[in-house]
């Protein structure tokens, strides 16, 4: 089965640093990110912002995308950036100021496009003016509600109180969906997409570059250069999880960690324990990804999983012969507590020694791609 590029969906209001955040991703030497930004108005600022700094990049001009009543357009735009030649690893889309992120999400899920995937909404809020925005535009609130991850940028231009009272805010908004809040839109991508593996040059004698190191190697915003000595060694974390705290002469950069947990199990799951776990997941999950394996002898395919916020995608594939029949999952998220996920995952394996017939699989079906459906029809 071929890889799918993921499409991310990166939206908030007028002013939020949607750009800014773009901007930033666009300088992970790793990766090759195909963009369509979305203005609104005759000229495309943010396209000249980002202009040179990505592989392809077609952009959008006088309209909202989101406003088309034709989606051919936008999956014209997908077909030029997830064409084979491209070697694109994701797409963002950078919505309007203006755009209304349902429409957007609902062109993503339905394009018939089988060279990507829905990526999530990532919603981006200004922490300084958040609170008149919202009061001026209300529609911000259910916004924030269809987001699969936020982030509460500008968090160095608040207060600490002011901060964390902001946070509880759009938490009471948004529930179990992560808050992740930053400055100068530092995002690690790692949180939003897989980082692809290729070949690498050799550090110098004495050098060492962290994962932050080659994000963040560029001078920040005023041209200063961030401390290097702030970055920790990713592997300085292990594998639950990975921070990095910026310092720059006056300020400091706010980083919230995010957390990877890794579950295997040789033994078959139970597949509606499972879907169990995934339809109420644990608090701050933003993706999930992996094979699964049941404990359904009639049906001995494996399972791959794709989960975004609360899109869940649920493929089955053959199972070469010699490959043994275990269950790997990745689950990627801020403030998730790794004790109670690997204890709740643990708990969808089948322990009856009794194995399970296909009905058990019934409640996957309702995840797995439409083309996938009509075909098993």
């Amino acid at each position: 089965m071929s890889r799918r590029i993921p499409v991310l969906i990166v939206a908030g209001f007028l002013g939020a640093g949607k750009t800014t955040l773009l901007n930033r991703l666009l300088r992970n030497r790793d990766l090759r990110i195909g963009v369509v930004v979305n203005d609104f108005g005759a000229v495309n600022i943010d396209a000249m912002l980002v202009a040179g700094q990505v592989d392809a990049m077609v952009s959008l001009g006088n309209g909202c995308v989101c406003c088309a009543v034709d989606v051919t357009e936008l999956d014209d735009l997908f077909t030029k950036l997830s064409h084979p030649k491209q070697k694109i690893d994701v797409i963002v889309v950078e919505a309007s100021g203006l755009a209304e992120p349902r429409n957007l999400i609902r062109m993503v899920i339905n394009s018939e496009n089988p060279r990507i995937r829905y990526g999530g909404l990532v919603e981006v809020v200004d922490a300084e003016h958040f609170a008149e925005s919202r009061a001026r535009h209300p529609e911000l609130a259910t916004h924030l509600r269809m987001a699969d991850l936020v982030v509460l940028n500008k968090s160095d231009r608040v207060t600490p109180e002011a901060l964390h009272t902001l946070r509880t805010e759009i938490t009471d908004l948004v529930g179990q969906v992560p808050v992740y809040a930053t400055t100068r839109g530092h995002l690690d991508p790692g949180l939003l997409f897989d980082i692809p593996t290729r070949d690498a040059r050799e550090p110098r004698v004495g050098e060492q570059l962290s994962f932050d190191e080659l994000i963040f190697a560029a001078d920040d915003d005023h041209g200063l250069p961030l401390d290097p000595a702030a970055c920790h060694d990713a592997e300085s974390h292990g594998a639950e999880g990975h921070s990095c705290t910026g310092t720059h002469p006056g300020h400091r950069h706010l980083h919230d960690d995010y957390t990877s947990v890794s579950f295997t199990s040789t033994a078959p799951l139970n597949p509606r324990s499972l879907i169990a776990f995934l339809e109420d997941p644990p608090a701050g999950l933003f993706r999930a990804k992996g094979v699964l394996s049941f404990a359904v002898p009639e049906d001995p395919r494996k399972f791959v999983l794709h989960m975004v916020g609360r899109h869940i995608t649920i493929t089955p594939t053959p199972r070469p012969r010699h490959e043994p029949p275990t269950t790997d999952l990745v689950l990627i998220g801020t403030t998730l507590n790794s004790a109670d996920a690997t204890s709740r995952l643990e708990s969808t394996v089948h322990t009856d020694p009794t194995p399970l017939d296909e009905n058990a699989l019934l409640p996957l079906w309702r995840y797995a791609p439409a083309d996938l459906e009509s075909a098993d029809s």
